[in-house]
């Protein structure tokens, strides 16, 4: 039995049988000489290749854009961009017509050089591009008749897809009543992999370092996607502790349903504000139908993430235009983009940063390319008379970065009041509290902001020094740690005393145990990912406010995050035994 740590990026536990998709398959084939009058039609056979792939993308890109949501499916709009970039295609025709090689060699040399290019790149946009362009590769060459391609389109009920890394097209192509999860070598929480997981809502496990050497076709493994777990041969008593967890999860799973249409109100009748998490507009539609009453938190970055091309004003406003309509008249929170770091780097970058989550990212990097943040402002201004629409800044460290941020939207404002078109002139703007120094000075904030935000993904990773992402310190990345616990408190605190709404959206509140600690801290609304709100409405409308209190209030007295998850988890399960029984803490 190998049990095998990653990072969780779709909830779920499957038990299944292996199948491994060995992308380490090369693009090496075999060249072949030919003479000058085959030259024509060996051209011929290429954009034969190259307009099936197109029509075959095509068919992807509308198909995705149903089962996935647009923003999602603009991958593919990048594949048929390429198969018509005359950079790419005219190597490619070039060895054919002056090499006098076969086109399955033309492909594969060109497309091999422009991967190992773009691996080799500082750049990590032009890194994660890689598998985008093998995939192209090899949808050429089996267009072109050449062998050996791994295929995902036959196999048995209950399979789990193992692989280094997974390629849009490949995931897109999944069959669900046959594939149940998988699991990847590679990959992030905001990589193609993880987005594909979220709209597929299939559980799975990504950055799992060494299953590609430990795992084989046919063999039986448990992925765990609520914990971030892979176990590959499990034992029979393992495979057993799943079975009945699998079994208590549907129970659970059950009953929710009934909870996503009652208020989240407190066993003692405190009201809280329950919303939804998304990066895509059509998830909207997923909050709604289980009990969001508005969306807490708009990833807007994910317009650059899933699209080839710096996405324009227009881009922006539909988004936000679409997201409105669903909702309806209920409230929208757009956070300003959030890029730099791991997420995105401008192409034309020429230096790296050695530490980037210490460097030019989110509203650093808005402050930084003005024009971009502008365009995204107006954008927002613009939408804000569809609906209540709030603005909220990433990763605010100092009052500078605040004010900075709304000088530039109430030049915006100027502009569009010259324009004559119309916006929300009493717009909210708030900020994200995602660093200790932000916490710390939640008091001065307190009395510019509009609202608070708690994003505890990097307000734990800053305050604890952990790398979410890195599996290899991922035991150490605990939201229930005292240090954690006390810089919330302070910000729930800096927030009732100058009467300002704080929430809290980061990827911990979707835990019920952490949910709970946060009522007992005194914040009042949560924002999660769709598919957690049954459960947190549960977990809410079963305990009391003195209960919550109680517990966060012992927790935070401990020495270690070790006791206090341990004393958080053991009180849960006594109030909410049907929720916490068998369930990790956070």
């Amino acid at each position: 039995m190998h049990k095998i740590s990653g990072i969780a990026v779709s909830p779920g536990i499957i038990i299944g049988r292996v199948l491994l998709i060995d992308d380490t398959r090369s693009l090496r084939v075999a060249r072949r000489t030919i003479d000058q009058a085959d030259v024509a039609a060996e051209l011929e056979r290429f954009e034969f290749a190259r307009k099936a792939a197109i029509n075959e993308l095509d068919e992807l890109h509308k198909s995705a854009a149903v089962e996935m949501g647009k923003e999602a499916a603009k991958i593919f709009l990048f594949h048929i961009g390429v198969l018509n970039d005359p950079s790419v295609l005219t190597p490619v025709r070039q060895a054919i017509e002056q090499d006098h090689v076969n086109a399955e060699f033309a492909i594969s040399s060109t497309f091999r050089k422009l991967a190992e290019k773009f691996a080799a790149h500082p750049d990590s946009t032009f890194r994660s591009k890689v598998d985008d362009l093998r995939d192209l590769a090899h949808r050429l060459l089996r267009d072109l008749g050449h062998g050996g391609q791994e295929t995902i389109a036959d196999m048995d009920e209950g399979t789990v897809i193992v692989a280094r890394d997974l390629t849009p097209s490949q995931t897109a192509n999944f069959d669900r009543d046959k594939i149940t999860a998988f699991v990847t070598a590679l990959g992030g929480p905001t990589s193609h992999t993880a987005i594909v997981a979220g709209a597929l809502s299939l559980p799975a496990v990504v950055g799992a370092k060494g299953v590609m050497l430990q795992a084989r076709t046919g063999q039986k493994i448990i992925v765990d996607g609520e914990r971030g777990f892979v176990v590959l041969d499990p034992d029979e008593s393992t495979i057993s502790k799943y079975r009945h967890e699998q079994i208590e999860a549907r129970k659970v799973s059950l009953s929710l349903s009934e909870f996503a249409k009652l208020p989240a109100i407190t066993a003692d009748g405190v009201r809280i504000n329950i919303m939804g998490n998304i990066e895509f507009p059509d998830e909207v539609e997923q909050v709604e139908s289980r009990g969001g009453m508005g969306v807490g938190l708009y990833r807007t970055e994910f317009l650059y993430l899933t699209g080839d091309r710096e996405p324009t004003e227009e881009d922006h406003y539909q988004s936000y235009k679409r997201c409105a309509e669903l909702l309806n008249g209920k409230p929208l929170t757009i956070r300003t983009v959030d890029l730099g770091a791991d997420k995105y780097t401008q192409a034309q970058e020429e230096i790296p940063e050695r530490n980037p989550f210490l460097g030019l990212r989110s509203i650093r990097y808005s402050l930084k390319n003005q024009k971009m943040f502008r365009t995204q402002l107006r954008a927002i201004l613009r939408a804000s008379t569809l609906g209540p629409i709030k603005i909220m800044f990433p990763l605010i460290t100092n009052i500078a970065e605040f004010r900075s941020g709304q000088y530039f939207l109430r030049e915006e404002m100027e502009e569009l009041d010259e324009q004559g078109i119309a916006y929300d002139k009493d717009i909210e703007v708030g900020m994200m509290v995602e660093v200790p120094a932000a916490a710390l000075m939640a008091g001065a904030f307190a009395r510019e902001v509009d609202f608070f935000s708690i994003g505890t993904n990097d307000l734990v990773q800053y305050t604890l020094a952990v790398d979410r992402t890195n599996e290899r310190v991922a035991s150490m990345y605990t939201p229930i740690h005292p240090a954690v616990l006390k810089l919330i408190r302070d910000v729930s605190r800096a927030g009732r005393r100058h009467d300002i709404p704080v929430s809290c959206c980061g990827q911990s509140a979707a835990d019920p145990a952490f949910a709970a600690l946060l009522l007992g801290l005194g914040v009042r609304s949560i924002s999660a990912t769709a598919s957690s709100l049954p459960m947190l409405k549960k977990t809410i409308r079963s305990l009391t406010v003195p209960q919550c209190e109680r517990i966060v209030k012992k927790a935070i007295s401990f020495d270690s995050e070790a006791e206090a998850s341990s004393y958080v988890l053991s009180r849960l399960r006594k109030r909410v035994p049907e929720v916490f029984d068998g369930r990790p803490v956070a």
